[in-house]
């Protein structure tokens, strides 16, 4: 059976979730996310541009734990790599804001 192909964010972020729906999965991204925003912001603060060079190991780090030792599926990023970057900051949001539970 052929993948279905999103064209879209607004379609794609459903199977993001679909993707994320337990709930440990959920919270490795949130502290991962957390930990990459807080990395990004000692970078800029502190102009060590170095720090640059780690961000994608802290983000996909935690999120690809997530995936393939609990939720036990394989990430959307191999596929879709700009509409599960922009997904990961919406569900962190949501998590934040209380919309999706942690």
């Amino acid at each position: 059976m052929a993948e279905k192909k999103y064209k879209t964010l607004k379609d794609f972020y459903p199977f993001y979730l679909t993707e994320h729906s337990n709930r440990t999965n959920r919270r490795l991204h949130f502290v991962g996310t957390s930990i990459l925003i807080a990395t990004f912001a000692v970078m800029v603060i502190t102009r060590n541009w170095k720090l640059f060079f780690v961000l994608p190991f802290i983000g996909y780090g935690f999120a690809w734990v997530g995936h393939f030792l609990v939720e036990k599926n394989r990430p959307a990023t191999f596929t879709y790599p700009a509409y599960s970057l922009v997904s990961d900051f919406i569900m962190f949001w949501q998590i934040l804001t209380g919309k999706i539970k942690f």
